[in-house]
């Protein structure tokens, strides 16, 4: 079936065609405006670029993300972040389970985990001072990471060390 458009609707879509890519165009001009007025504020030192960085330097960083080992620690990161999400959920299953199989020990452990569920997961942190974080992803560590030495957490054997 092909039905033919008639001339106001041609014109009806032609304008929405219009519309849309003014918009577009309107938010890319703020773009441009924002990054540009950013820029000159940074290099007038109007700003001080060393907080607020500027869009140059930004664009440098990310165009040399390989020369600065940037790739490597996000990848580190990431890894972090995914055996400590695996490790945490099997955990919990393996905990949950063990909870719903013995009536026993539900009841045992129900006031326990009711006050450690109404805490804020701030104050679970095992170091205070340094809030859980590592001074960075090398094998270089001030302290503690949460639970774990963050010396070993990048080694499998991290889980049999207390064996």
């Amino acid at each position: 079936m092909n039905k033919s458009i008639s001339s106001e609707r041609k014109k009806y879509l032609k304008g929405i065609k219009k519309r849309n890519y003014l918009v577009f165009l309107t938010q890319v001009l703020i773009l441009v405006g924002f990054l540009g007025l950013w820029e000159i504020l940074a290099r007038e030192n109007i700003i001080d670029s060393f907080i607020m960085s500027q869009p140059s330097r930004i664009l440098d960083t990310f165009m040399n993300l390989t020369s600065n080992d940037l790739l490597k620690h996000i990848g580190v990161t990431v890894y972090e972040t995914v055996i400590g999400f695996l490790l945490g959920t099997v955990l919990g299953i393996i905990i949950a389970i063990i909870l719903w199989w013995s009536d026993f020990l539900s009841k045992v452990a129900e006031p326990y985990l009711v006050v450690l569920n109404s805490l804020p997961k701030v104050a679970l942190r095992t170091d205070y001072y340094y809030l859980g974080r590592c001074r960075n992803a090398s094998y270089n560590c001030y302290g503690n990471c949460n639970l774990f030495n963050c010396n070993d957490i990048r080694k499998f054997e991290w889980i049999f060390k207390n064996r």
